[in-house]
Formats: structure tokens, sequence, C-alpha cells
């Protein structure tokens, strides 16, 4: 199920937006105003933002742009504002969509769908501003590049893309280094040790994520 939140300083609108998306397994984080989306933004992970531009904290196009400083995550802009210009400027701060009130609900879910299956089909797994880009052989925190061995990529990059699941040692030893290789569980922990500590170093959370199961092995743990 992928998270959604969504941004408007009218709980009505909010609430609506939040109807529209139930039925199709989406969960809801509501946001009534922009420093309250900030706060969520910097605690939690969601797969895509649907972001109201007239609010009187910050605007959404301010609001875009201190997104962009953490995270990658998708954004369509929700307004009543329709003018080309506005449209223009909201792409060029970051968005990735656009759509004017009223809203269609079709339209918004096939959007947000063509969004979310562009995400997926690129490779790239978004964590709270921690970014792993198969594409670009990349991991980065807040844009910042973390250095990292190819077998540590990898490993990195299963743990992301399964959350929740444990890999045994025996297991990672297949996954990345393949069934013929005569590495042991020791080589599996300074790997993992290493990742630690690199992107700990980077000033992500990550002993709140990658997760180590006595006696079996390890998990990513999403942030709920």
């Amino acid at each position: 199920m992928n998270k959604v939140l969504i941004v408007d300083d009218e709980k009505r609108m909010v609430d609506l937006l939040a109807l529209y998306l139930k039925p199709y397994n989406y969960i809801c984080k509501k946001a009534l105003g922009a420093m309250e989306a900030l706060s969520f933004l910097e605690n939690k992970s969601f797969d895509i933002v649907l972001l109201d531009i007239m609010m009187p904290e910050l605007s959404g196009w301010e609001l875009c742009q201190e997104i962009r400083k953490i995270s990658d995550v998708p954004i369509i802009m929700i307004t009543a504002r329709d003018q080309k210009e506005d449209i223009v400027k909201g792409l060029k701060l970051g968005a990735d969509d656009y759509l004017t009130k009223p809203i269609n609900e079709e339209e918004l879910l096939a959007r947000m769908e063509a969004l979310l299956r562009r995400r997926i089909q690129s490779n790239i797994m978004e964590v709270n501003g921690l970014v792993w880009d198969e594409s670009r052989f990349e991991l980065s925190y807040n844009k910042t590049p973390i250095k990292l061995t190819p077998k540590e990529f990898s490993m990195i990059g299963l743990f992301m893309k399964n959350p929740s699941q444990v890999f045994e040692r025996e297991q990672l030893i297949d996954l990345i280094w393949g069934y013929s290789s005569d590495t042991g569980g020791r080589t599996v922990d300074s790997h993992v040790r290493n990742i630690r500590d690199k992107i700990r170093h980077a000033g992500f959370p990550i002993d709140d994520y990658l997760q180590t199961v006595w006696g079996v092995g390890y998990k990513w743990v999403s942030s709920n």
C-alpha cells in the first residue's frame, strides 16, 4: 500500500481527498498546513505528496522547495490557480505534476498511478531523504553521495526494496556474492557494519531502519 501525504490548510479538502483515495488502498496522512507537513516528512517516509499552493504559513511553492532539499518524493500540486505561468513555476520548483480544482477523481488516481509506476520502473528507492539509485549506482542522503563498495550498495538496495523481510546470513551470501561463493557469515556482518557506519556518518538514522535479528540475520524496518 502506498503512503500519501495530503497537504492543504482547508480541512474539508484534505478530508475529501483522503475519502477519494481510501477505497484504492492508499494510506493517507493529513497535514493542515506546510509546517505540519514538514514535520511529517522529517519523521516518516511517503510515496507521494499532494500539495495545495495557497497556504498561509508557507505557500505550496515554498514548501515544494523545502521538500526538494530533503526528498525526491513525487509531488502533485493541487490548486484553484490554473494560469500557465503558475503551472510552469510549480514544475520548475520541483513538482512532478499539477491538477486544478475541482478535482476529477479518476484523473487524480491516474496521475498518481503514473508517477508511482515511473518511480518503480526507475529503480529508485527513497526513505526520508536516503535515496538508493540503481541506474546511477549511487546512494545519497539529502542529495549528498555516500561512498559504498559494490557489495555494500547491492546489500542496502536489497534491504530497502524488501522492508520487513528477514534475510538470513546464508541467504545474503547467495544473493550478493553468489551461490558458489565461499564467503562466511562474518563477512556479511562486516559489510552490514560498514554500511551502518557510512550512512550514520552521513546523518541518516540508519539504526532505526537496518536492524539485527539476533541469531538469524538482518531486516529493514519501515517507518510507520
